[in-house]
């Protein structure tokens, strides 16, 4: 027995180390695998170019406009006029003769007082720029181009001129020069005309003054002041949440409703016929495998635009994906509950109702509310190009390139509904499937 054992030994010794020879490749090969597949994708990826086309300027004006906002003084070159608006839109446009107060007007001749003692003076037949530290730059627009003039020296970075275009861009604002016409920039902080436009008495008033006025009878004209906004359109927005949440809940319970006497003909225990099983299971494969934005696009060519389409597009991909759960959860079911109905001579829709719906409700439910939950962030995606719901407001504002601000607000409002319907489909379940001992 000693000799046996000894003769064993070596060879035990020898399968051990390579056991630990192996572990310890696999242990190097494996980060080695990753690290050769990450510098593939690099280069396959062509990141290099990526990160040299990348602009830190404009992420940074980016950034900026999601929280701030641009007052636009444009001058027209031909007649000389003069426009104030708020991000250079009409419905943002200052009343004739009204003008922010860092802008002074006297006759042909508006002075433009920027931060940090730049100034921008338009003048009847020129436009003159001071800039502390640089000097004066002038410019007289007209047929022959932007025939502007700059300080002696090397020009900086942040002018980019030519013949017909003069644009600077400094911290204080941004100065850009055509041949038709001369437009300052000016950033504040926040969100202008949120509450109430230009044209709106309320504007300019502070919370206490509203609070005032809404005691004194004006809280009804106060209230449509703000709801209609014609430049936040929060009546639009709101609506367009409601359709949003419209479109998650139609699809979604929809497809609950859709998928379930489904399930029954692809479980197991219920659908003995193989093939009847089998091909109620490829439906549902067919179903979830097309993602729902191809299902939107399918379905916008086949109805057009619109909600319903979205919901549609969720409602079919949902099918297949609570087919499946849902015939795997018949397939658990607990058979003694079922005999336990059926000894009492119940027929097999009674069987069905008492016996297993009461066994599988909790997961039904549970799986039904989260894909509520998770649809309503979907639908923003699928509204956008549905054509409904927050989702369209979002893209519009991002295709302008300068509402950015808008987008921002959206977003907030996406981020607060989904922290909404969270908070409430939990609440639904603990109230459905733990009854009022979840309330407790």
């Amino acid at each position: 027995m000693t000799m046996t054992a000894e003769a064993h030994a070596p060879s035990l010794k020898s399968q051990a180390e390579q056991i630990f020879r192996r572990k310890r490749l696999l242990a190097f090969a494996l980060p080695a695998l990753v690290l050769v597949y990450l510098a593939y994708a690099f280069f396959a990826f062509n990141v290099p170019a990526l990160l040299g086309s990348a602009s830190l300027e404009n992420g940074q004006k980016l950034v900026r406009d999601t929280y701030s906002y641009k007052t636009h003084v444009t001058r027209d070159n031909r007649s000389g006029e003069v426009a104030f608006s708020i991000e250079g839109e009409r419905k943002g446009r200052y009343p004739e003769g009204t003008h922010p107060d860092w802008v002074s007007v006297a006759g042909e001749t508006t002075v433009i007082t920027l931060p940090k003692g730049h100034e921008v003076r338009y003048f009847a037949d020129h436009v003159e720029y001071d800039l502390p530290g640089y000097g004066l730059i002038t410019a007289a627009p007209g047929s022959g181009g932007v025939n502007a003039t700059f300080p002696a020296g090397e020009m900086p970075e942040w002018i980019n001129a030519s013949k017909n275009r003069v644009a600077i861009t400094t911290e204080a604002g941004r100065l850009t020069i055509t041949r038709n016409r001369t437009e300052v920039f000016r950033y504040s902080t926040g969100w202008e005309l949120f509450f109430f436009t230009l044209d709106s008495p309320y504007h300019g008033l502070s919370l206490g003054q509203i609070v005032s006025r809404a005691a004194g009878g004006e809280a009804g004209a106060i209230w449509h002041d703000f709801w209609y906004n014609s430049m936040w359109r929060h009546v639009d927005v709101a609506w367009a949440l409601f359709e949003t949440v419209q479109m998650a809940f139609l699809g979604t319970f929809g497809a609950a409703i859709l998928a379930l006497p489904l399930a029954f003909l692809a479980a197991r225990n219920f659908t003995p016929l193989l093939l009847v099983r089998q091909a109620f299971r490829r439906l549902f494969d067919l179903f979830r495998g097309v993602d729902a934005l191809i299902w939107t696009i399918i379905l916008a060519r086949a109805f057009g635009p619109g909600p319903m389409t979205g919901a549609l597009a969720i409602l079919l991909t949902d099918t297949g994906s609570f087919g499946k759960l849902f015939s795997e959860s018949l397939e658990n079911v607990d058979e003694k509950q079922i005999e336990g109905i059926r000894s009492t001579g119940a027929k097999p829709v009674q069987r069905y109702r008492f016996g297993v719906i009461p066994q599988v409700t909790p997961v039904l439910l549970s799986q039904v509310l989260y894909f509520f939950e998770s649809n309503t962030r979907s639908a923003t995606v699928i509204g956008a190009i549905t054509g409904g719901g927050i989702g369209l407001m979002l893209t519009q504002a991002m295709i302008t390139q300068k509402d950015w601000e808008e987008v921002s607000y959206y977003i907030v409002l996406v981020i607060l509904m989904v922290f909404a319907m969270d908070s409430f489909s939990g609440w639904l379940r603990r109230r459905l499937i733990k009854g009022d001992e979840g309330g407790h």
